[in-house]
């Protein structure tokens, strides 16, 4: 007797469509024969799971079997509950209807007997997949048909650096299902988006076309550089000579490392911006850079500069104007 379909992928018996796909793909990677060569127990499961699946996202199949109508392989019961040969048991009283390579069935002669159309449908999208395509004969249809499905579709959620993000990289990950796999960022990917590779998923089913594999990106947070749009901000650290006296440094972008001319005198927090040192965009135009000046002190000041600091004149108090 075959079993309950509900059990055999862990569902409850008023699961949605949805929870029924998600059982399926669940069990479907993990049994799949392509990752169990040579594994005959998990080939069976497959099988076993495939025709659960089929059953229970056939509606007029499921309705059927809920009602009690057909029992778990999708076979018609008969009027008291027997098999399909009626009051003789599952094997049919004698001289009861025709029988076929899987119990045999009935298609009239008791009420609520489906015309025989119907039910070939029922078994062809049953058993087209769990048995083969094998053809099926001794009854008055002898049809062949097979059910592609596509295969499940993998995620995976990959965590890039903003730099990667913001210039393009190419990441060489394994996925769920043990295969490697090449995944180039496009310049200017930005946190959350789904990159989807066509093909790349889990196997099709009876022929069908395999699924995708969708990489969910997660950029990291970093010290320095942050993104606002197409625009870039970055806190340059700077040294006090280099603040008092107006020096040259060197700036890290997207295109390459610049010269940048820092004013005599300039201010921690004063901002410069490089135009197009941004975000790079197919269209439009690019994104700036905003440098953030951060003057950094060392952790020891030398003796010298701080009697400089002490006969330096105050001048105005900075924060005179600061209030709330």
């Amino acid at each position: 007797m075959a079993k309950d379909p509900y059990k055999i992928l862990g569902v409850k018996r008023d699961a949605n469509d949805a929870d029924i796909r998600k059982a399926f793909r669940s069990l479907a990677k993990k049994y799949h024969p392509d990752v169990n060569q040579g594994n005959k127990a998990a080939a069976e499961k497959f099988k076993e799971i495939s025709a659960a699946n089929t059953l229970l996202t056939d509606k007029a199949l499921r309705a059927q079997y809920d009602t009690g109508k057909v029992d778990a392989s999708g076979q018609q019961r008969g009027p008291f509950g027997y098999g399909p040969g009626g009051a003789g048991g599952p094997g049919g009283s004698p001289g009861g209807g025709p029988e076929s390579g899987m119990g045999g069935y009935q298609t009239s002669g008791f009420s609520g007997a489906m015309p025989g159309g119907d039910m070939a449908d029922l078994f062809s999208s049953l058993f087209g997949m769990q048995m083969g395509g094998a053809q099926r004969t001794g009854h008055p249809f002898t049809r062949t048909r097979s059910r592609a499905q596509k295969g499940a579709d993998i995620r995976y959620q990959l965590e890039i650096s903003l730099p990667e993000a913001v210039t393009g990289a190419t990441k060489q990950v394994r996925m769920s299902n043990g295969k490697g796999l090449k995944i180039t960022i496009p310049v200017g990917t930005e946190d959350g988006a789904v990159l989807r590779l066509r093909g790349k998923g889990s196997p099709g089913i009876a022929g069908g076309a395999a699924g995708d594999a969708k990489v969910n990106i997660k950029i990291k947070a970093h010290k320095h550089l942050r993104r606002e749009g197409n625009n870039l901000r970055l806190d340059m650290p700077i040294t006090l000579k280099e603040a008092v006296l107006g020096l040259k440094i060197e700036v890290p972008t997207p295109d390459g490392k610049v010269n940048l001319k820092i004013a005599a005198g300039s201010s921690s927090g004063k901002v410069l911006r490089l135009k197009g040192k941004g975000v790079k965009v197919k269209s439009g135009t690019d994104g700036d850079l905003l440098v953030k000046l951060m003057i950094v002190l060392p952790e020891k000041l030398p003796k010298d500069l701080q009697k400089v600091m002490k006969s330096t004149e105050e001048g105005e108090n900075p924060r005179q104007s600061l209030q709330f």
